[in-house]
């Protein structure tokens, strides 16, 4: 139960840190893409691919925390779902090619973001 606990904390800390850094990047940019989506969406595949390495391959953080950080913290801080509803929302805004640039931005960086956070901290761990 108590490892519940510190899921359910994970969780809502990542889903705080992701509404106030989505928000921040989103007012320094007034544009139509949503860039505080991409950026959270970046940013978290970056980070599940550090924590990956650390905890699962090298085994320098206990075990017990890649559930309160990689189910927990990111998988509320990262949001596909997000993602999903502001893409549908500039198709029906008529933003097609916005729209289709958004999905390949977003799902080309946050691959080569995650790819590049697990060789990064191979080769420095």
């Amino acid at each position: 139960m108590k490892y519940l606990i510190f899921i359910a904390l994970g969780g809502a800390s990542g889903a705080v840190s992701r509404y106030l850094l989505a928000n921040w990047v989103h007012s320094m940019w007034e544009g139509k893409l949503p860039l505080g989506t991409l950026f959270v969406n970046m940013f978290g595949s970056f980070a599940i691919g550090v924590v990956f390495v650390l905890v699962v391959e090298r085994q320098l953080i206990h075990p017990d925390w890649r559930g309160v950080l990689m189910v927990g913290f990111l998988g509320a801080f990262t949001t596909f779902s997000t993602f999903s509803l502001e893409t549908i929302s500039l198709l029906e805004a008529g933003h097609l090619m916005v729209a289709l640039g958004y999905m390949l931005a977003s799902t080309v960086l946050c691959v080569v973001m995650a790819g590049l956070a697990v060789q990064v901290t191979r080769f420095i761990v």
